[in-house]
């Protein structure tokens, strides 16, 4: 079924949308949920939610990409599920991805005051950058995969993914400092 078939059973508020976003993007959510929790219950249980919270969002939300939506609705839960679960301990491998990340903002401070201008300018970042180099970024920075994971599943070393996602940072910070994102 295709994705506008789904948020209109979501609007008519016909149950089946759950079981049909389940069966298109149930496997994309838990990678994202896993990725970020490396456990099996909690991003189970992460992508159960995550079909709670559409119910509740769509409507008035009618999403023109169903998939990022989902995404980005499992991803905020797995994010406050890690958060709530590590408060007293770290997890290395999210640390570290969210560290490099947040080396990019000069003082590690982004105002969010416009939410859609900063969406555009992640956006035409993203765009800047060629398909190789934004999908390293994209693994590495939204769905927190290993870097060795990574270069495994592109066929590239993991020096090299290492490599670009360094040049990519540099560049990314530059690119909000020209666009007037960082304080």
């Amino acid at each position: 079924m295709d994705d506008t078939k789904i948020v209109e059973l979501f609007w008519q508020r016909d149950q089946s949308a759950i079981a049909q976003s389940d069966q298109k993007y149930g496997r994309y959510c838990y990678a994202i949920a896993y990725g970020i929790l490396d456990n099996r219950e909690d991003s189970e249980e992460c992508v159960s939610d995550t079909w709670h919270k559409a119910w509740n969002a769509i409507p008035p939300e009618r999403p023109k990409r169903l998939q990022a939506f989902l995404g980005r609705i499992t991803r905020n839960l797995a994010l406050d599920r890690y958060g709530y679960y590590t408060a007293q301990k770290r997890n290395a491998h999210l640390e570290t991805a969210m560290d490099e990340y947040w080396q990019c903002v000069p003082n590690g401070e982004m105002p969010l005051d416009d939410e859609v201008a900063l969406k555009e300018v992640i956006n035409g970042f993203l765009a800047s950058l060629d398909k190789r180099s934004r999908v390293i970024f994209l693994r590495r920075y939204y769905y927190v995969c290993p870097v060795k994971e990574i270069a495994g599943a592109m066929g590239l070393t993991e020096s090299y993914v290492s490599v670009s996602l360094h040049r990519t940072r540099n560049k990314f910070k530059e690119y909000l400092q020209k666009e007037g994102i960082c304080v």
